[in-house]
């Protein structure tokens, strides 16, 4: 999963103060001296959960539909990793069903920077209010943008820079107080993938059925029970209905006999 740290900062209340000269030459350093002290305050921490389903993913782009309802498309770089069901993937390993957690930590820490320089040097040429050209003991001379509230020390005195004169030497002191916001931001985003889908039904529906259970010898199943039933019938009544129709079939010869010989 990717972790971003974004670091944006409120520029800069008093920024201009602190760069006052365009560009400084190397002769210029020992003349041009910065102290900078950085405190830090408390930070806080925001946390934010998104939870989306995944609609279609081709490619980079990658379309959700959030818990609000609304699609969202995003193109999302291979860098990003998702963490699917304990498993680390890219976008490319997404697929439509799935479940994404998303979970966002901000942490933003406020901070102060000030920032104390001299300058050193004499002036060659002042266009007050906005500049002055000096020239350095280095050699040379420099353009330098005058700040508003900007104070110079000429002979131990304090002046503006309409009170500056071409050849004074003069020890400029630029103070600055610049607050600035750090904001750290980490993106962690887990899912669940959908279940494997139902295979197509393919000609004859069947139910497999477990194999029956093996039965002692000699024992009856109650599948082939009706095979052998117990014969409670008795064949006595068929025995003597052919009795009687045997009689019967005497009678009827003996009497067909007498009529012949009268």
């Amino acid at each position: 999963m990717r972790v971003l740290n974004v670091i944006t900062q409120s520029f800069l209340v008093g920024a201009v103060a602190a760069l006052i000269f365009a560009a400084a030459p190397a002769a210029a350093s020992a003349q041009d001296v910065s102290t900078t002290t950085v405190t830090h305050g408390a930070p806080t921490v925001e946390t934010a959960v998104r939870n989306a389903r995944v609609v279609y993913v081709e490619g980079n782009d990658l379309v959700l539909k959030l818990e609000n309802g609304k699609v969202e498309h995003l193109v999302v770089p291979d860098s990003d990793r998702f963490t699917i069901d304990g498993k680390v993937v890219s976008v490319r390993g997404l697929k439509p069903g799935t479940k994404l957690t998303q979970t966002i930590t901000t942490t933003t820490t406020p901070r102060y920077v000030n920032t104390v320089r001299t300058i050193k040097g004499r002036v060659w040429h002042v266009n007050a209010p906005s500049t002055v050209i000096v020239s350095l003991p280095g050699g040379g001379n420099q353009i330098y943008n005058v700040p508003s509230h900007a104070k110079f020390f000429v002979d131990g005195k304090e002046k503006t820079v309409f009170d500056l004169r071409k050849g004074m030497n003069f020890e400029a002191t630029i103070v600055t107080d610049e607050p600035q916001t750090l904001v750290a931001q980490t993106k962690l985003v887990v899912g669940q993938a959908p279940p494997p889908p139902t295979p197509p039904l393919v000609g004859v529906l069947l139910f497999q059925r477990p194999a029956p259970a093996p039965t002692p010898e000699g024992s009856v199943t109650a599948e082939h029970a009706w095979v052998r039933l117990p014969q409670t019938a008795s064949p006595l009544p068929v025995i003597g209905l052919a009795g009687l129709l045997l009689l019967a079939t005497s009678f009827g010869l003996k009497l067909a006999r007498n009529k012949g010989t009268l």
